[in-house]
């Protein structure tokens, strides 16, 4: 599954009436550190069709961003039937993001690393 862009108009039908657990990364183009968690979510959105990942622009989202209290970038938000269920702001290695999935393990059958 591929990451998808949320904004206002589609925030209500892809993150809170979601089916699937959502992993949102709150990031700006600017930013040095969203760039560095930018690949680690991308893949990790085409190795888990258990999980649904969304990438908010806070720059031009700004109230998705003021919604989540988003004081610093990069901020990684898990949601679970519509609502926050995990959230760490700052660069973080792959493995403490998809910790921040556990409980959530469907693979689709793909090698993971």
């Amino acid at each position: 599954m591929s990451v998808i862009k949320i904004s206002k108009e589609n925030f209500t039908s892809e993150v809170l009436n979601s089916d699937k657990t959502v992993l949102l990364d709150f990031y700006a183009d600017w930013c040095g550190p969203c760039r560095m968690v930018a690949p680690i979510v991308a893949e990790i959105s085409e190795e888990r069709c258990d999980v649904k990942v969304g990438k908010i622009n806070v720059d031009e989202q700004p109230e998705l961003a003021a919604q989540f209290q988003v004081t610093s970038i990069p901020m990684l938000t898990v949601v679970k039937n519509g609502k926050v269920i995990n959230q760490v702001i700052g660069y973080r290695p792959k493995s403490q993001i998809k910790a921040m999935l556990k409980g959530e393990n469907d693979y689709c059958g793909k090698a993971v690393r």
